[in-house]
């Protein structure tokens, strides 16, 4: 709960005793590697926190998988726009390894929140980040090649070539599995 406490306070500082209430609404959940937490037309009934592993949120298209993110250590995981809209999401979440979570339920989350300005601004300030990703990976997409998407993720996440399959990194970046070979083969692992 530390990791988690020191990772709120660091995005918006909360009034110590508010948020050590809040944070005792969390559960711990751990998930098997292959697991879906989320499928299409279920509404988020969570938001998730992730201590260890790695998820990975994606839709199908034609029978192909198309990853929209991945989730790790020390982050916030789910779908979020099902959750805080309480509307069905359009496509799944799913660990790609075993997984140590905190997660709350909607309703105490938004109980919470209501009575409590600090939690609420702190979510305010997550949403923001959020978006603000959102917007970078949307550029990445659509204004950068192939190997320039490439070089971005490396440098912003070097660790994770060892940790997820090449496959889904491939997905992520929108490129080809054989143009991705040739991109990871180039570089020092």
């Amino acid at each position: 709960m530390d990791i988690f406490k020191s990772y709120l306070n660091n995005i918006h500082k909360v009034n110590e005793s508010t948020l050590d209430e809040y944070i005792s609404l969390w559960n711990e959940f751990n998930v098997h590697k292959k697991q879906t937490l989320t499928v299409p037309g279920q509404t988020e009934k969570h938001l998730y926190f992730v201590i260890s592993g790695i998820q990975k949120s994606y839709y199908l298209h034609k029978g192909k998988e198309h990853i929209i993110a991945f989730a790790y250590a020390p982050s916030f995981s789910g779908i979020p726009e099902s959750f805080f809209a309480q509307k069905p999401s359009r496509y799944y979440l799913e660990t790609i390894t075993s997984c140590k979570l905190l997660r709350i339920s909607y309703e105490h989350h938004q109980l919470f929140m209501k009575d409590n300005r600090g939690i609420e601004t702190l979510f305010r300030k997550i949403t923001e980040f959020f978006l603000d990703g959102v917007i970078q990976r949307q550029h990445e997409i659509m204004a950068l090649n192939m190997e320039d998407r490439f070089d971005v993720f490396v440098k912003r996440s070097p660790h994770l070539l060892q940790l997820i399959p090449q496959k889904d990194i491939a997905s992520y970046l929108r490129i080809d599995a054989t143009n991705f070979s040739k991109l990871i083969n180039r570089i020092r692992i």
